[in-house]
């Protein structure tokens, strides 16, 4: 068994694709409307599906914005620098909500940044 997606709703999916492929540079993987159902289905990832986990970004066409809610936590990535990290994200347009530094009670180098929809992305910074 293997994790295969985490699925984060989205208001506006072209804006959401935008931000995960320009400013986290992952790529676009797959996109299929449902309009039965009336919402869209992207993948985007930084790899194949078939070697790693990726996000899956719902769009429901008829809501335009969601409560992210108490319960979810955040979408870890692994950087090689934190700083310079935070530096090309903000250089994109992204927003840094936390700066590069080590977590509290610890010494592993992590950074936050936020998501159009508000979703936090934790930047853990690789060892050695």
């Amino acid at each position: 068994m293997r994790i295969l997606h985490t699925m984060l709703r989205v208001g506006e999916l072209d804006r959401s694709i935008a931000f995960y492929t320009e400013v986290l540079g992952m790529r676009e993987l797959r996109r299929q409307d449902y309009p039965g159902g009336r919402f869209t289905l992207a993948f985007v990832g930084y790899g194949p599906e078939s070697d790693g986990a990726v996000l899956e970004l719902t769009h429901n066409w008829d809501t335009a914005s969601y409560e992210i809610g108490n319960g979810f936590g955040h979408v870890a990535i692994a950087v090689d620098d934190a700083h310079a990290a935070c530096e090309r994200i903000r250089a994109r347009g992204g927003k840094v909500v936390r700066e590069a530094g080590p977590m509290k009670h610890g010494t592993t180098v992590i950074a936050f940044v936020e998501d159009p929809d508000g979703y936090r992305i934790e930047l853990i910074q690789k060892k050695g």
